[in-house]
């Protein structure tokens, strides 16, 4: 059962675990239980993606009950109106806070993008994060005796794919788990001392208007049990 974070008859929004593909994909074409069929089963209804969050990160996850309210919201993304709010683990210490301003090129899967066009033009890519603690664990990394590590809040300006695992990547503190951009000795010894293998990334809140009253919703997502016995060793 997923935890049911805001529904009303037009929308619904959940707490997604991470692990969880949104719907059925040519990336795991042998995945039989996603979250639209399972959400779907729960409360007995159709539901409709309005925007998506990677397999492996977790928290606020949208959805419309029509395909009419479905198109409503999926404008509001397209215009970057919603205000999304991340929270994640990185490589290293981050002391104040940045504003990364980095387009990227659209990254492709190959097999879910066959078909799609490989010459797409850059796009603009802006997010915007701040520190909130660090810790250091006493793992050794490479030529380091110990390893170190930043809890930040993210905010993306912008919604392009695997934009914070790659936005984090290009200034040299990669999020933690990331297999595809991160640092593979250090989600080694993260994995090692915590004994949690994950991407260390979570939706914490959604902000968005309702495409029928109009009044502005706040949807937030608390972290789950892995991430509560991560951070309760991390200082201020």
């Amino acid at each position: 059962m997923f935890e049911i974070l805001y529904q009303d008859e037009h929308l619904i929004a959940i707490n997604k675990p991470s692990g969880w593909l949104v719907h059925r994909s040519w990336l795991d074409k042998n995945e039989k239980v996603v979250v639209m069929q399972t959400l779907r089963d729960q409360i007995g209804k159709h539901v409709f993606p309005v925007h998506r969050l990677d397999r492996p990160t977790s928290g606020v996850l949208l959805f419309a009950l029509s395909s009419e309210i479905a198109k409503l919201l999926s404008l509001q993304f397209a215009a970057r109106q919603p205000e999304k709010i991340y929270h994640a683990i990185v490589r290293g210490i981050i002391d104040k806070p940045g504003h990364i301003d980095y387009p990227l090129i659209e990254e492709l899967d190959k097999i879910a993008d066959k078909f799609t066009n490989k010459d797409k033009a850059v796009q603009e890519a802006i997010t915007d994060y701040t520190p909130i603690s660090c810790v250091e664990i006493p793992v050794a990394v490479g030529k380091y005796l110990t390893a170190r590590y930043s809890f930040i809040e993210l905010s993306p300006q912008t919604g392009r794919k695997h934009q914070l695992r790659r936005h984090m990547s290009h200034i040299f503190h990669p999020i933690i788990g990331d297999s595809r951009h991160g640092d593979l000795h250090q989600n080694r010894a993260f994995a090692q001392y915590f004994n949690i293998k994950r991407l260390m990334l979570h939706a914490s809140s959604l902000a968005f208007t309702h495409p029928i009253n109009q009044k502005n919703v706040v949807v937030n997502a608390k972290f789950d049990d892995d991430w509560l016995a991560i951070l309760s060793v991390f200082t201020n």
